[in-house]
């Protein structure tokens, strides 16, 4: 490991984890599960401390919704051993896009590709 991305992994804290949150969870951490995007979740022994290790960016909206309830002590069972109930209507988790090439950008808007000129609104012109 070169000197440069050890220096990168002890000040990013967004690039996945540091070198002292890896030390820590290798002394503490008990693994519990993975979701589909490759981000780890473990807790403490006794399950009072809970946390994630991302795969890649740190941002928090890539967490599932099974997951967040875990993480939040909403469900005393991780969803690898308790699973939620999906309900056929349920979309499939995505995070937020913002700030992404695949965000949502309404007709109309000027960062599209191809605006279109409105019609609806007529612009107050001084005479």
């Amino acid at each position: 490991m070169s000197s440069k991305s050890i220096i990168h992994r002890l000040l990013t804290w967004w690039n996945g984890q540091t070198l002292n949150t890896q030390v820590w969870t290798a002394l503490n951490g008990a693994k519990v599960g993975e979701d589909e995007q490759g981000n780890v979740y473990y807790q403490t022994a006794g399950g009072k401390r809970r946390w994630v290790i991302y795969n890649g960016e740190s941002e928090a909206s890539r967490v599932s919704p099974e997951w967040h309830g875990w993480l939040h002590h909403t469900y005393d069972e991780p969803p690898t051993r308790a699973p939620l109930v999906r309900k056929p209507w349920e979309a499939p988790h995505r995070p937020n896009l913002t700030g992404t090439p695949a965000a949502y950008v309404p007709a109309g808007s000027l960062l599209r590709a191809d605006p279109i000129e409105r019609r609806d609104y007529d612009a107050w012109r001084p005479e």
